[in-house]
């Protein structure tokens, strides 16, 4: 980016005084311009004029109670992609004096974490959940600002628009969808002005490509399901025409027929050039929202594809024309559990021996249906071992249900396990719905993340495992439930009850067994055999051949310490074999955020402040992106170089950039 387009990012408080005097004069009707005011705050201010009152002190009153249900809902998956990451902000910003904000696509704010001193400021100016921080209503602020221009931008004191709000210092980065590139929301970092860092922005940014990442492996996730349910029919339609569409109306694969069948159709209507890009199936509110669909088209012949109430697209099947029969697709369902296996676990690949010990005793745990908490690190595969132990249990008839309760909000969350009944809130379904508790009746509930249960929740989910009733909200009436209940976290729950975060009572009656899961640096072993399984899964997926591996990419990845653990080993070597072009994998096809601090790199040091750990954090990820190239770190950044060795000095981190160098 060139160095003007950059600098128009950050702000300069040392300009704060000729800024101010500038807005007055702009106010006032004398508009002088001043070099001190950067261009896109001088835009911003000229689309806020005669619009926004400049009076303001804050947002509007924030919507509460079922208004505030429905915009949660309705950011559901952008809530539950960037959970933990906001949750972090709870340590990662303490004594910071700033706070992370979470809004939707159109500013108003979802949630809000960091450091607790500054509640009684953020509430004063209605910077909380609920409140509509958009430009044309609070007017120039780095939340509504960035999701007006597109960009990423930092906004400093008397840079606001709104002279209530120029105490502050804020700096956003929009949240952008991975499949379309639309704008979903906006990561914020906010503080008062005396707190500012032009590190802010470099955090923001950093956080909202997490989140974004985030998005796309579920996305990615969400079209392999959907691949995998509909890979029967696209082999076997030998006349029919199939075409696979995504959540959001993309047409993904066809069969071998769909080209000509359409054409057949399309012919007969007098139609020419009818290509596939023309035809879109998005899904509106809930249903199938035929857009670009042609006429002759029969909505008969579309079948939208739901697993366990989740939505992951449709499949349109154009019938042969000569058959002159127009049939409706039969709708298939996914099995919620996979009966019947005799060895689950011969599925989990590993050798290691820390690993072999946690398959003896999960197998020995399955044959009984007395609870069990899994404990192990983030991508350890813990969901694995659930689905292992139900399959192999004396509920593998019964459904598989699965519940991340640190995905959602707790409102959410409340309806998602508890379900509800007709009325009990606005926008509640017609008949009610069932809760997930419900839904594994006979079965398995994996509740994972269960440390991230609210504590006001966690009481009536004791009362289930206790009573073996489930009350739904708005209802008196109790609903009888048998199930196992396994449990995944990555908390040490035994602390967190003896410090009041985890109820004691519900912490004994979830871990009557437990079973802890090594971290991937602990079986180092096993990563040849682990890779080659995945990437027989990977090539499956793609329809390829299994890629070859060169031996040296091993002795990299052994050096690495995969603090995403098995989950971020897949996606390294899903990226690599996307990049590779069919040739065999080695260290350059490693992605460009490899992670070159390796384990014994870049531990931090001792004695740093939340804000310097935060601003250490920032450099790291500019290093990884840059590959080590100092003069791009630095101006990512927006800082001089000489500035950057001094941060590296004191950081901590000049013999791991030497050491990733050499």
């Amino acid at each position: 980016m060139p160095a003007t387009a950059l600098r128009q990012r950050f702000s300069h408080p040392e300009n704060d005084r000729q800024v101010q005097s500038t807005w007055e004069k702009f106010l006032s009707g004398q508009d002088s311009g001043s070099d001190a005011v950067r261009r896109l705050i001088d835009d911003s201010w000229r689309r806020c004029h005669g619009a926004v009152d400049p009076g303001r002190d804050g947002a509007p009153p924030p919507a509460q109670g079922d208004a505030l249900y429905d915009l949660l809902t309705d950011s559901e998956e952008l809530v539950r992609a960037s959970s933990s990451i906001i949750a972090s902000a709870r340590d990662f910003l303490f004594e910071t004096g700033t706070v992370m904000v979470l809004t939707d696509a159109s500013g108003v704010v979802l949630s809000v974490e960091g450091d607790n001193a500054l509640r009684d400021g953020t509430e004063a100016i209605h910077l909380m959940p609920g409140a509509n921080w958009s430009e044309e209503t609070c007017g120039t602020n780095a939340i509504g600002t960035a999701i007006e221009i597109g960009q990423p931008i930092q906004i400093h004191s008397s840079e606001h628009y709104c002279s209530g709000i120029q105490r502050w210092s804020c700096s956003a980065s929009v949240i952008r969808d991975p499949a379309s590139g639309g704008i979903v929301g906006a990561l914020d970092i906010s503080g008062l002005s005396e707190s500012y860092s032009r590190h802010s922005l470099s955090l923001a940014i950093t956080a909202a490509g997490r989140i974004e990442n985030r998005l796309a492996q579920r996305e990615m996730t969400l079209r392999y399901r959907l691949l995998d349910h509909c890979l029967d029919r696209l082999q076997k339609a030998d006349r029919d025409g199939i075409i696979v569409f995504d959540r959001s109306g993309t047409p993904i694969k066809t069969n071998e027929r769909a080209a000509a069948v359409m054409t057949e159709w399309a012919k007969s209507h007098g139609l020419r050039d009818l290509v596939l890009r023309d035809v879109t199936l998005p899904w509106r509110n809930g249903r199938i929202s035929p857009e670009n669909l042609p006429k002759w088209v029969d909505h008969d012949w579309i079948e939208p594809i739901e697993i366990d109430g989740e939505r992951l697209g449709s499949v349109l099947v154009l019938p042969d024309r000569s058959a002159v029969v127009r049939r409706t697709p039969k709708r298939e369902t996914a099995p919620v559990g996979v009966a019947g296996t005799t060895d689950a676990f011969a599925r989990l690949s590993g050798s290691a021996p820390a690993y072999l010990e946690a398959l003896r005793r999960a197998s020995l745990l399955a044959k009984s249906p007395a609870p069990v908490l899994l404990l192990g690190e983030t991508g350890v595969g813990k969901d694995a071992f659930a689905q292992a132990l139900h399959e192999s249990g004396p509920q593998a008839q019964g459904p598989f249900v699965a519940v991340n309760c640190g995905g959602f909000s707790r409102e959410l969350l409340t309806s998602e396990l508890f379900g509800y009944a007709e009325g009990a809130f606005t926008g509640a379904r017609r008949g009610g719905m069932k809760g997930k508790i419900e839904a594994a009746d006979g079965g398995t509930l994996f509740l994972d993340e269960i440390g991230e249960m609210p504590l006001d929740l966690q009481p009536h989910l004791l009362r289930v495992l206790e009573s073996g009733e489930v009350y739904r909200l708005g209802e008196n009436t109790p609903r009888k439930v048998k199930l196992r209940l396994i449990s995944a976290t990555n908390r040490d729950l035994k602390s967190d009850s003896a410090e009041g975060r985890f109820r004691m009572d519900l912490f004994y009656r979830i871990a009557v067994t437990s079973l802890r899961l090594p971290a991937l640096r602990e079986r180092l072993t096993d990563l040849p055999g682990l890779s080659e399984h995945l990437l027989t899964q990977i090539a499956k997926r793609y329809e390829m051949a299994v890629p070859v591996v060169e031996p040296g990419l091993y002795d990299r990845f052994a050096d690495h310490d995969w603090p995403g653990n098995i989950r971020e080993l897949r996606n390294v070597l899903e990226g690599m074999v996307l990049e590779s072009g069919g040739a065999a994998l080695g260290v350059e096809h490693l992605p460009m955020d490899w992670s070159v601090m390796t384990r014994d790199g870049a531990s931090d040091p001792e004695g740093l402040t939340p804000l310097q750990q935060a601003e250490r954090a920032a450099i790291v990820a500019a290093i990884e992106r840059h590959r080590g190239n100092l003069t791009s770190v630095a101006r990512d950044l927006g800082i001089a170089k000489s500035t950057l060795y001094l941060r590296l000095d004191k950081l901590g981190l000049k013999e791991a950039l030497e050491r990733m160098r050499q």
